[in-house]
């Protein structure tokens, strides 16, 4: 069994596009359902955040479960598959164990280096673990990938580095409409991204802040640790009316901030008030596309903070976490091949110990006059030949089979021996996307037998 990676995320498709594949908590146990209820996918986590959507699968067979997931994904955005292809990564075995651990690492975040993803995969794993959708593999990775996440946050210096989506978004907001020191703010959702913008903009020095939620208790627990005043949605016309700047990121799937709110708003505060920065940080976005032609107002959602952090040098921290990840990659890669050797150890063994009973029952029938004593000598001398013999390659197909390569050796014990039972590993494989006009019984993906390269399957 193998892992494969397929996801979109802020650098393949639009925002539009992310909202529509997003997966809300209350929808995660059927899309699950889905993936595993095919032949080919036997786990699965999704993880959805603002900036990605991906499937971790543990599969029997490659081509099979890259159409399935295919498919899953194309129902829920309503894109053909054969166009959606075109914004999907696909990472398979190795590969996809590296962009798993790059990706909790904070290496492929829209900010390099933010350590909220760590808390989002281990959130996407427990929730998928709650429906039953993980089993031994990908237990395997997710709990290797939440060590290497922490670290790399604790042995490099990525952490001061690095910026929070939200420190990020209201410096670019800063740059959109002046200086938010001493402005008053208001945050929409009462989230883990909330809670974080509320304590975030309380130390850079914001005026007052008021925190509404869907939930209202929330809202004022969250209000009451930064100093602000908390309530539920239904006031969110007159927040916004006394907003110099709102944050939103709640996990609604319709809008929050509609233009006819926010229109009312702009009327109420005047002309001669500053612009009001919105800075939208759902997937979906909580803000409808037409408030974004209201004058006075500046909307930055996930896409436009991906293109103004897109050219960023990059921090000398991130080489150090990329060889963290690389060495990890290599040490898992290592101790799977190993753990795959075992049923070939064992089945070697279990032949072995069918051999020595047939001779010894054919002594048996040779010699009956045998005596008991007699009788346990040689099957004792017998059994531990037959051990010593298989004692040295047994160890060393073990030792062998953590190096690049390895499983070589356990495939020639398997023919050699006729292990039945133990069929060859399947071929890797390279997966190119292709245009509609190439599709094959709806799947718009060539795939031909080859190694899989150093960096994995490549869009």
């Amino acid at each position: 069994m193998s892992v494969v990676v397929v996801g979109l995320n802020h650098r393949t498709a639009p925002v539009r596009l992310l909202e529509r594949a997003s997966v809300p908590p209350a929808e995660l146990g059927s899309v699950l359902a889905e993936l595993i209820s095919g032949a080919h996918v036997a786990e699965a986590v999704v993880l959805s955040t603002c900036n990605r959507v991906e499937v971790y699968a543990a599969v029997n067979t490659f081509h099979g479960a890259l159409h399935e997931i295919g498919q899953v994904l194309s129902t829920r955005t309503g894109v053909h598959i054969a166009e959606l292809a075109d914004h999907l990564y696909v990472h398979y075995a190795d590969a996809a164990v590296r962009h798993i651990f790059t990706v909790v690492s904070g290496l492929d975040s829209l900010v390099v280096g933010e350590p909220q993803i760590l808390g989002q995969l281990r959130d996407a794993y427990n929730a998928a673990d709650s429906h039953g959708a993980p089993g031994r593999m990908l237990h395997e990775v997710m709990q290797q990938a939440l060590r290497v996440g922490k670290r790399v946050h604790t042995d490099t210096d990525i952490d001061h580095a690095g910026q929070s989506v939200v420190t990020a978004a209201l410096r670019l907001g800063a740059e959109r409409v002046g200086s938010l020191s001493g402005r008053r703010a208001l945050v929409v959702g009462a989230g883990s991204l909330g809670a974080l913008a509320a304590a975030t903009l309380r130390r850079d020095g914001i005026g007052a802040i008021t925190v509404l939620n869907r939930t209202p208790e929330t809202a004022h627990r969250v209000a009451a640790g930064v100093g602000g005043r908390g309530g539920d949605l239904s006031e969110i016309r007159a927040a916004l009316a006394e907003a110099d700047v709102v944050v939103t990121a709640t996990g609604a799937t319709e809008a929050v901030l509609t233009y006819q709110d926010v229109s009312a708003a702009i009327e109420e505060r005047g002309p001669d008030a500053p612009d009001l920065a919105i800075l939208d940080l759902a997937v979906p976005r909580d803000t409808e596309r037409a408030v974004d032609t209201l004058p006075g107002v500046v909307v930055l959602d996930i896409e436009a903070l991906a293109a103004a952090l897109a050219h960023e040098p990059a921090s000398a921290s991130v080489g150090a976490a990329t060889s963290i990840v690389e060495s990890e990659v290599e040490a898992f890669a290592a101790w799977q091949r190993s753990t795959e050797v075992a049923p070939t150890v064992v089945a070697l063994r279990a032949r072995a110990d069918q051999v020595v009973a047939g001779e010894l029952e054919r002594l048996h029938t040779r010699l009956p006059d045998l005596d008991d004593a007699s009788r346990r000598e040689v099957e004792k001398t017998v059994r531990r030949v037959v051990s010593t013999l298989l004692h040295t390659p047994t160890v060393r197909m073990k030792e062998l089979a953590t190096a690049p390569g390895g499983d070589r050796y356990a495939a020639a014990v398997r023919e050699l021996f006729l292990l039945d039972g133990h069929a060859r590993p399947a071929a890797a494989v390279t997966v190119e996307p292709v245009g509609p006009e190439s599709v094959v019984d709806g799947n718009p993906w060539i795939v031909r037998d080859s190694p899989v390269t150093e960096n994995g399957v490549h869009r």
